[in-house]
């Protein structure tokens, strides 16, 4: 499914873009970006037609999020994507690493391979903020103004890859830059709060140029909730660290006294960097400040 917008599904059918509804016998089961679905009806793509969706392929993956970290209410951003390309600023707006901390939190847990997109290297330099995310060994591309993409446009082809990022960090000025055709509105800063403007509503998923690939943008990130992460599968991201867990207490928090990682770390089973990002990335989903 290409895109929402308001009860009404636009899913591609042999390269037509078919409108459709949600048929009732799905009662509450939710239909998101990226689903595989089944339809029935009229599939001409004609207008004034509309199919219906009647059946939802299991999933690959799902990315989810909740509004905050108290929130019970799981909030699908999209379903069988295979890459989550954290897009950040260097500048206007600054970067915020717990952000990117609680999405790289997200893309871990949902199966996803992240990729950091730093932008707007014109206005500042990308050193400082690779140097921070270096130890964890996520994979990165740096863009600036008026400059070519290809270098992302590789890392995206063959994949199914979802945009997400603070509002005013260049999501859609990218997009634009792939998908010429998208014509995705681009917002200004802030010059105040430092913050941008929502300019993308709804989820969209558009096709790679030769159609080796899909791109989805998503709107602007205010927060990132993680309720619904189980802290326990964060360590699995980082598999030099994780047998060193042997020795911790029951319900360990690998931010406390007893925790065994420390003795592991001492004894050059990891670098003292690892252990300092798994711990970031830890407090990033025990913290419930506003990200």
């Amino acid at each position: 499914m290409l895109t929402v917008d308001r009860g009404r599904y636009t899913c591609l059918v042999e390269g037509r873009e078919v409108l459709a509804m949600k048929a009732r016998e799905l009662g509450r089961k939710g239909v998101v970006v990226g689903d595989r679905v089944g339809l029935v009806g009229d599939v001409s793509a004609e207008p004034g037609t509309l199919a219906r969706i009647v059946r939802v392929h299991p999933r690959t993956s799902v990315l989810r999020r909740t509004a905050d970290d108290t929130d019970p209410v799981e909030r699908i951003i999209v379903a069988n994507a295979d890459q989550l390309v954290i897009v950040t600023a260097l500048a206007d707006p600054e970067p915020r690493p717990r952000l990117i901390d609680r999405c790289l939190v997200a893309a871990y847990d949902a199966g996803l391979d992240p990729l950091l997109c730093l932008t707007k290297a014109d206005l500042a330099s990308p050193q400082q903020l690779l140097d921070t995310y270096a130890p964890l060994g996520v994979p990165y591309v740096v863009t600036q103004q008026g400059e070519p993409v290809d270098h992302l446009l590789e890392r995206l082809t063959g994949q199914v890859s979802v945009l997400v990022g603070h509002s005013g960090v260049g999501k859609s000025t990218l997009v634009n830059a792939l998908v010429p055709e998208a014509r995705r509105t681009i917002g200004a800063v802030n010059i105040v709060t430092g913050r941008g403007r929502h300019t993308s509503s709804s989820a969209i998923a558009l096709p790679l140029p030769g159609g080796d690939g899909w791109v989805i943008d998503t709107p602007g990130l205010r927060s990132f909730g993680l309720a619904h992460i189980d802290l326990r599968r964060v360590i699995q991201a980082f598999p030099d660290l994780e047998p060193g867990t042997a020795g911790c207490p029951r319900g360990c928090s690998h931010d406390e006294p007893d925790c065994a990682l420390d003795a592991w770390v001492a004894e050059g089973h990891a670098e003292p960097a690892r252990l300092d990002s798994l711990r970031r990335l830890l407090a990033s989903r025990e913290d419930a400040e506003d990200s």
